[in-house]
């Protein structure tokens, strides 16, 4: 971990052929290299992951354009966690093929890459706590969510802060389950000024926390599609927001 941290006249990192990784093991790796401009290769090829492995490992990387392919499917505590944080030039994101989560697998992964236009498809029907928080907060050029988060149990804080101050974000995915959790949609679309559509069926919001400022600082009218059984939303930064049309699904 941390080899070439801060190394900021490399271009061109070494390739990575391990495939049996350890915990930490490239963590923070290429941490501000702020003139690499070429990920070690075109692809990490370990499918199954260790804890931290990849965490930090590009975050501040300013130059790097293209991430290498994640073909991982077996993941593991903090895995992805802030791996391109502050990465400002890149503009695409690897594909995430994994479809059951592990604690705050993703999050940070992408936060304050300012570039990103378009995310990932997130496959995962199996959450776990925190794995999606703050994976693409302040990503002000996302203009592309996913088109639906599929999975139907959630975690704690699965979803927090996810997508906070995307400024650009005009369409939420669709937000399909019935029973929410402690935390799971808190901050979610915090600061989001051009957010102009939300579907989200939740009948069940009463755990702790579950839609905390989810919803503060969008824009000032929009479309919020619930559930035509669900009664007991509210109309503020934790509800349905303020000047908005209400449609039944």
């Amino acid at each position: 971990s941390n080899m070439f941290s801060d190394c900021t006249s490399l271009t061109t990192a070494p390739a990575l052929p391990a495939i049996d990784l350890a915990n930490n093991c490239y963590s923070a790796m290429f941490k501000g290299c702020s003139s690499l401009t070429t990920a070690p290769s075109d692809y990490l090829p370990a499918m199954t992951l260790a804890n931290y492995c990849y965490n930090n490992m590009f975050g501040g990387c300013t130059s790097l354009t293209t991430a290498p392919e994640l073909p991982a499917t077996t993941l593991a505590d903090n895995c992805y966690s802030y791996m391109f944080e502050g990465c400002t030039s890149l503009t695409t994101a690897p594909a995430l093929p994994a479809t059951t989560l592990i604690y705050s697998c993703y999050s940070n992964m992408f936060s304050d890459c300012t570039s990103l236009t378009t995310a990932p498809a997130l496959p995962a029907t199996t959450l776990a706590n925190y794995c999606y928080r703050s994976m693409f907060a302040g990503c002000t050029s996302l203009t592309t969510a996913p088109s639906i988060l599929p999975a139907d149990t959630l975690a704690r804080a699965c979803y927090d802060s996810m997508f906070s101050n995307c400024t650009s974000l005009t369409t939420a995915p669709a937000l399909p389950v019935m029973t929410l959790v402690e935390e799971c949609y808190s901050g979610m679309f915090y600061g989001c000024t051009k957010l102009t559509y939300i579907k989200c069926l939740a009948t069940n919001i009463s755990a702790f926390n579950c839609t905390y400022n989810w919803v503060n600082g969008v824009a000032a009218t929009g479309t919020f599609v619930k559930a035509s059984s669900m009664t007991s939303w509210t109309t503020g930064t934790k509800g349905i927001p303020t000047g908005w049309k209400v449609q039944d699904a």
